[in-house]
């Protein structure tokens, strides 16, 4: 559905995009993942023909974002971080308005469609300006979808949502894969572990991973992390830890508890249980720590390193 080739874009003399390159598969939910300033807003541009590409090919659908700009509007939705809504109208009246911008046609059967998709029947008729932050949002995703496009693009869609209204639209993305392309940004990692086929990470204006978000954690998963807490420790703990064969990695989270890495798979566990009972520090836990997307992402993007 979607085709980017070799996607570089300058902003004067600085380079935001550096040799770009990914799909999207037709009814898929992708992941589209990186830390502020990476390049992901500037994607999202290019892609729903906001902002031209400084060279490379991108073509939704078939069509060329660049000469073929106003069919490749047609087919996309997007709800960027900031939905621009006119306060004075209604919800229905903005609905309208986009609507006929839109060619949408039945318009009224459309909207009435629309509202109940993204649960705003009971808010049609208030304006805008006096809705809640999260109502707000659900109109940005509203006028997204309002001309049933094949291909959406959502930055953050849940953001300032309550918790039931987080399930609803959560649910509501995986509805629209069914019949939709949906490219989701989002800083909610598990929320791209839980509704997305795939994942693509960039970091500073290139594309550093791209697979599901289970291969992505597999790959990861080298050796074992465990996390270890005793009664007590003496001072020269830490470092009779890191000694053990296999260890990679000890790292202190607080008084008497560690996260221990180790190179590969082995005996590992048993070899630090030993090594306390040994020395009599009195073993609490000792537990296994499963990776993460999240953990992903701040490896990648080397956010790991700053947050060290």
């Amino acid at each position: 559905m979607i085709n980017v080739q070799n996607l570089t874009k300058y902003y004067g003399p600085k380079m935001a995009l550096n040799d770009v390159s990914f799909h999207v598969d037709r009814r898929e939910i992708l992941g589209f993942l990186g830390p502020n300033g990476a390049g992901k807003t500037t994607t999202m541009r290019i892609l729903t023909a906001f902002t031209p590409p400084s060279a490379g090919i991108v073509k939704v659908d078939g069509y060329d974002v660049f000469t073929h700009s106003l069919e490749v509007r047609r087919q996309i939705g997007y709800l960027p971080e900031s939905v621009p809504l006119y306060l004075d109208m209604t919800v229905r009246e903005y609905l309208d308005y986009a609507a006929a911008l839109r060619q949408v046609s039945p318009a009224d059967k459309r909207i009435s469609r629309t509202l109940e998709q993204v649960d705003l029947e009971a808010w049609a008729g208030t304006r805008i300006g006096k809705l809640p932050r999260g109502i707000r949002r659900r109109v940005g995703i509203a006028q997204a979808i309002l001309h049933n496009p094949a291909v959406v693009i959502l930055d953050e869609p849940t953001l300032g949502l309550d918790p039931k209204q987080i399930m609803d639209i959560r649910r509501f993305i995986r509805d629209l894969s069914g019949e939709h392309t949906v490219i989701l940004s989002t800083n909610i990692l598990s929320e791209v572990e839980q509704l997305c086929n795939r994942v693509l990470i960039i970091n500073k204006g290139r594309i550093v991973a791209e697979d599901t978000p289970a291969r992505l954690i597999a790959r990861l998963e080298g050796g074992e992390r465990i996390r270890l807490q005793t009664q007590h420790t003496p001072p020269q703990a830490l470092d009779m830890l890191q000694a053990l064969p296999p260890v990679a990695r000890v790292q202190k989270i607080q008084n008497n508890v560690f996260e221990i890495e180790f190179i590969a798979d082995s005996e590992c566990r048993t070899m630090v249980a030993e090594l306390v009972v040994q020395q009599g520090w009195g073993l609490l836990e000792l537990r296994a720590i499963d990776a993460s997307l999240e953990d992903v992402f701040l490896e990648l993007t080397g956010e790991s390193e700053k947050q060290g």
